[in-house]
């Protein structure tokens, strides 16, 4: 057991539990609220309606560039307190989760580092950033628009009796202690793949965090070691799954293996999937394609599928009745955008 563990690398759910931590402190979170408050002043949208489209749009996309856990904490987090807190439908609430797991999921292929089924492939097929933008990224944005577009039709009248709270002179945080925090956050992507370097930035950032107290809210850490422990353990139950997994992939020419990877990512994640096809020898690049393509589509359809979900369920969890998310409840309502992305990724 001891030889077999130390064969496995953590560097992804260490990297993980760093950047969900870094990217929920107070400075972050209040830099990205104001971002989203700026887009939404450029939409035809008012109030409500344009926060949340903007918030459904921006905060996912930008998961490309900060990683997709470090997105799904920040539009959890700003879920929380401008609409989940609010007296919304049950209704509304299961929606707007369904379209925020499956944006984040597809809304981190821009770049090769920020979704963890992108990440597990990348380095060993060559993939850029380049490859991801011309590949994935056009045909995601465009997946995740039309999500928060129809979202928000569809629950118009509802949104337009929400009051988002502004950001209130409280929240205000030097400029420079920001500009440090995006440092360090920026720093820890730029060194994902070197476990030393961006613990020790970590270390370091601890002891900013309690050098200005005045500046900084609860720290996520059981938040973000459920997604740490998670992952972890796919790593280490990952490696016993090939003698089934592998053979199927083999059996599947590019059409049956992109509808596979969407059903099979709510069952073992989407990292896992796209890990276990990252062993097997021999695919060609449609099959590939197809293959992470289908994975990310189908990453919001339970809390398993994509590794960031637990991390939003744990922010969001209080605000649903007996602080339960009902699983059947989620998987109907990711459908409708997994459809929509599944149909951007294969047509488009």
């Amino acid at each position: 057991m001891t030889e077999y563990v130390t064969t496995r690398s953590f560097t992804e759910p260490m990297f993980v539990f760093v950047t969900m931590i870094i990217a929920a402190t107070r400075p972050i979170l209040t830099t990205a609220a104001t971002l989203v408050q700026a887009f939404t002043k450029l939409l035809p949208f008012r109030g409500s309606i344009g926060f949340c489209l903007t918030m459904l749009t921006i905060v996912p996309l930008l998961g490309s560039l900060i990683t997709e856990p470090a997105a799904m904490t920040l539009a959890a987090l700003i879920l929380a307190k401008h609409f989940y807190s609010k007296d919304i439908s049950l209704k509304l609430k299961y929606a707007t989760l369904g379209v925020l797991f499956v944006n984040v999921s597809i809304g981190g292929t821009l770049t090769p580092f920020a979704a963890p089924p992108v990440l597990m492939v990348a380095s060993k097929w060559n993939w850029d950033v380049h490859f991801m933008l011309v590949t994935f990224g056009w045909k995601a944005v465009i997946a995740v628009v039309t999500n928060s577009i129809a979202l928000v039709l569809f629950f118009r009248k509802e949104l337009q009796n929400v009051v988002t709270s502004e950001t209130t002179q409280t929240q205000r945080v030097p400029l420079t202690l920001v500009l440090v925090h995006l440092a360090f956050l920026i720093g820890v992507v730029v060194f994902s793949h070197h476990s030393a370097i961006f613990v020790g930035l970590f270390l370091f950032f601890i002891g900013l965090i309690h050098a200005y107290p005045k500046f900084q809210d609860r720290l996520i850490v059981r938040e973000a070691l459920l997604v740490a422990f998670f992952l972890a353990g796919l790593v280490v139950l990952g490696g016993q799954q090939q003698w089934w997994l592998k053979q199927l992939l083999l059996n599947m020419n590019n059409d049956s293996v992109f509808v596979a990877a969407i059903i099979l990512t709510a069952f073992t994640d989407n990292a896992a999937l796209t890990y276990l096809g990252s062993v097997v020898e021999g695919l060609s690049e449609t099959f590939k394609y197809s293959l992470v393509a289908g994975a990310v589509a189908g990453g919001g359809l339970t809390i398993i599928a994509n590794a960031p979900n637990p991390g939003g369920i744990a922010i969001l969890r209080d605000y649903f009745d007996m602080q339960q998310v009902s699983p059947l409840r989620l998987l109907l309502a990711a459908l409708p955008p997994t459809i929509i992305a599944a149909l951007a990724f294969r047509y488009l």
